[in-house]
């Protein structure tokens, strides 16, 4: 039940800039909502019928060169690993599990007909199907519509005295949010169609589904960039049995690569998430042991909301009485409880006939009864 609600939040999150900016043009609220979601509908639909059936094409072609992958494994890949590594080959049933996949593909590529069957078994599941479908448009119109009138009523429950840290936080939170969600959707997007591109000009069949895999998975640092080496290596080595196809298709990650460090991420995404690499790989992992495959998509924008309330705690302990105190010298006179600690002397002026004098008393060894 939640489910539609979510969507419906997640997209008005991701759409109130938009709208937001199309407001400060002179458009009413309700004429750019209902503009935006014409245009993320046409997307929609041309995603359906253009993208959905390539990518179906993408996976069959895959999963028919799969026997040559697995011969070239055998026989080429198994013995070089043997020989340079002394790794032993793989025995590996190539009929068998091709036959598998396969099988398993046709399958998938029948699930419109499973849907149906479970629509006519089940009445609820259409109705819950409906609903979903009617409800995200729905709820996300009117969310978006008032999401700035929303936020000011939230922002009125805080209270008063607490109201500026948490509107600070809020708003750190939010550019955090929205440099990750719409700055890396965006980087995700172009990698993919960067790789997809780049391979196919290469030449290689597979290349297309290739890069979306790799741009889809780039939200882990270097993880996408890797697998679509593998992939395209592999691929290129299966087709075309030559060296040239492979230097190629490392110059089309490195070109990818170079863009993502020095264009795509500083332009799209920026430095403001603050998230060290190691600390991205950590939350990835951590939120799939944890929670899943939902772990791991809400992982990263959980850790950068974790990382502005950590920024704020350090800020407010580097200006606490606990990290101040001690910081200034002072002057521990004898018999005092911390007199065996060493003792900080500063000079005091005095006036002497006239003239300054430097005044520095010192402890003595003797006690305090000695003269």
């Amino acid at each position: 039940m939640l489910t539609p609600f979510v969507i419906a939040g997640l997209f008005a999150y991701l759409c109130d800039p938009l709208v937001d900016r199309m407001e400060r043009l002179g458009l009413g609220r309700a004429l750019a909502v209902s503009i935006v979601f014409l245009v993320i509908g046409l997307l929609l639909i041309a995603f359906v019928l253009i993208l959905v059936p390539f990518t179906e094409r993408q996976i069959g072609n895959l999963i028919g060169q799969l026997p040559k992958w697995m011969a070239w494994f055998q026989t080429v890949a198994a013995p070089w690993l043997q020989d340079h590594f002394g790794i032993s080959p793989l025995t590996l049933d190539t009929e068998r599990l091709t036959g598998v996949l396969q099988q398993h593909w046709k399958e998938a590529g029948g699930a419109a007909a499973v849907v149906l069957g479970k629509v006519s078994q089940s009445g609820m599941f259409l109705v819950n199907l409906a609903v979903g479908f009617v409800l995200v448009p729905v709820v996300g119109f009117y969310l978006l519509r008032d999401w700035d009138l929303l936020v000011e009523r939230v922002s009125t429950l805080v209270p008063r005295g607490a109201a500026p840290t948490v509107t600070r936080l809020a708003r750190e939170s939010d550019q955090v949010l929205g440099a990750f969600l719409r700055g890396q959707l965006s980087v995700m997007i172009a990698l993919g169609v960067i790789y997809g591109v780049g391979l196919w000009l290469v030449g290689i069949d597979v290349g297309p589904l290739i890069g979306m895999i790799a741009g889809l998975i780039s939200f882990v640092p270097f993880l996408g960039a890797i697998v679509g080496v593998v992939m395209a290596l592999v691929a290129a080595l299966v087709q075309y049995h030559d060296w040239l196809h492979v230097v190629l298709v490392a110059v089309v990650f490195a070109v990818g690569q170079a863009l993502e460090g020095y264009v795509l991420v500083p332009k799209l995404v920026g430095d403001r998430i603050g998230l060290h690499p190691v600390a991205v790989i950590f939350a990835v992992l951590a939120g799939g042991e944890l929670f899943g495959f939902i772990g791991v998509l809400v992982a990263l924008p959980v850790a950068a909301v974790a990382m502005v309330l950590l920024r704020y705690a350090h800020e407010r302990y580097r200006h606490s009485a606990m990290y101040q105190s001690g910081a200034e010298p002072r002057i521990v006179a004898p018999g005092q409880p911390d007199a065996g600690e060493p003792v900080v002397v500063e000079p005091v002026a005095d006036v002497v006939d006239g003239k300054p004098v430097a005044n520095v008393p010192t402890a003595n060894p003797e006690g305090p009864g000695a003269t």
